[in-house]
């Protein structure tokens, strides 16, 4: 399917339940947290999707996207303990949110790139991941991604802590 593997397609799988449990853990509220059951799937997924991703070599050898999967895993471990440990102090509420908010851009950069570049099936809308569209792109997930967090990191310093 799509010219994916058997790990492939898993990985996909989890990667969009991942997508979906953040984006719906961000609307709901404002923040993904180990505590709820919403930012469990979340957490739990996104590390699936990454530890997956560092074995799927259908470009050739380690890449960009095994790059991202390692940047992946050390913002969860971060995040985590920041919450668990509270080794930050009291930036640990805000070293949890932005590292489960990074997260956030590290699957949108491979979601984008490997959507654009297989779909549709019988010719893709960007011919390859090195397309100059993708430099637009990935400046405009950025862009989105520092407007979000400083929104959340504004709506955590006004609102009660936990």
């Amino acid at each position: 399917m799509f010219g994916l593997t058997t790990l492939g397609v898993f990985h996909t799988a989890v990667s969009l339940v991942a997508v979906v449990s953040g984006l719906w853990a961000l609307a709901r509220y404002r923040e993904i947290l180990l505590t709820n059951r919403l930012g469990q799937v979340y957490l739990v997924t996104t590390f699936l999707t990454a530890a997956t991703g560092l074995g799927i070599f259908q470009h050739g050898g380690f890449g960009p996207p095994h790059v991202l999967s390692i940047l992946t895993i050390v913002a969860l471990a971060t995040g985590t303990v920041a919450v668990v440990s509270r080794l930050f102090g009291r930036a640990s509420r805000y070293v949890q949110a932005i590292s489960y908010s990074a997260t956030m851009l590290f699957h949108m950069v491979p979601g984008f790139t490997e959507s654009l570049t297989r779909l549709p099936p019988s010719a893709p809308l960007v011919a390859s991941a090195e397309a100059p569209v993708f430099q637009g792109i990935y400046g405009t997930l950025l862009l989105i991604f520092l407007i979000g967090l400083a929104l959340q990191l504004r709506w955590l310093r006004l609102s009660p802590s936990r």
